[in-house]
């Protein structure tokens, strides 16, 4: 991605904007009397509940000497305290002193306030979103920093578990996944988005049938994936997987995998003969990945199915494959 791309320079302004917003531009943050950098010590120690000097470092991203002379601040300000670790009596443990312990719960107070005060500018949908994105960027700076980029989908898809069955608000959330994605990079329009929600509704109505199933990735309460198989629709003992999707935070990350394996294993332990699937031509990374599962391109041609004209294809996998 070039430097100077409009993405780039979005979250860079964004970023400015949230540093400015949140206070770090002052000599003192959080209504403490403190730095941003000691702030953020006193946060980190209430986390681990004693560390050391070194450890400190390591976490906030900072030269050694730099920490050793804000937690000595810290230590004759009284609210941190030391004594020697258990198995290193020449090492020191620093933990929050009953005064540090005060000034964190007073920081984060003021911190919650801060959020909840901005998150009530949004609807809940915003909400989820905000969450979810500032969480994946963090974490990838963070391994940008620490030199792991190779690991970056990794932590960022920690917090994402996979549900099978019906959830609250289903239905509406993996229509909007498609509707935005697909008008994004296919122009599909108001059809596509009323033919998937109106197909997911039908859908659920027959969940209470072994044959079927769903299921969602989701993060923070809110889901960012999804894929079906519905058993009954194709018959000869054939399933078809539908409404495959991921929030495009998510992708890259394995969650793909993850709800296509769980799916293919239900169809294989159901004991379907094969499943198909219906995709178009263009869409490289999911063919990869269906490929890799051992779908295989059974055929092809022209059709607007999904109100505009594409190459629709289908892909088969024999049961095992």
């Amino acid at each position: 991605m070039a430097a100077d791309t409009p993405l780039v320079n979005d979250i860079r302004s964004a970023s400015r904007t949230m540093v400015r917003e949140l206070g770090f531009m002052a000599n003192t943050l959080a209504a403490t009397p403190y730095s941003a950098s000691a702030v953020h010590a006193l946060l980190e120690i209430d986390t681990h509940g004693q560390v050391t000097a070194a450890q400190l470092a390591e976490f906030l991203g900072l030269d050694k000497s730099s920490v050793s002379r804000m937690v000595a601040k810290l230590i004759a300000n009284g609210e941190l305290q030391e004594q020697p670790c258990v198995d290193d009596a020449r090492a020191k443990q620093l933990q929050l002193s009953a005064q540090g312990q005060r000034t964190v719960a007073g920081i984060h107070a003021y911190g919650q306030t801060q959020v909840r005060s901005a998150l009530a500018q949004l609807n809940p949908s915003l909400q989820q979103s905000v969450a979810q994105g500032l969480t994946a960027y963090a974490q990838a700076l963070q391994a940008h920093r620490l030199g792991s980029a190779a690991g970056q989908g990794t932590s960022a898809t920690n917090s994402i578990q996979i549900h099978s069955g019906y959830r609250p608000g289903l239905i509406g959330r993996i229509a909007e996944m498609h509707a935005v994605f697909y008008a994004r990079h296919w122009g599909f329009g108001a059809f596509f988005e009323s033919k998937v929600a109106s197909g997911l509704a039908e859908f659920s109505g027959r969940l209470g049938e072994p044959c079927n199933q769903i299921w969602t990735a989701v993060q923070n309460e809110r889901i960012v994936g999804s894929v079906a198989i519905d058993g009954q629709d194709l018959g000869n003992n054939q399933a078809h997987l539908r409404w495959f999707i991921l929030d495009d935070g998510c992708r890259g990350g394995g969650i793909g995998r993850q709800l296509l394996t769980q799916a293919l294993a239900f169809c294989d332990q159901r004991g379907f003969a094969s499943t198909a699937l219906w995709t178009f031509q263009g869409l490289d990374a999911a063919r990869k990945l269906y490929e890799s599962l051992g779908f295989a391109l059974v055929h092809e041609e022209a059709g607007q199915q999904w109100g505009s004209t594409v190459v629709e294809q289908q892909f088969s996998r024999l049961r095992g494959g």
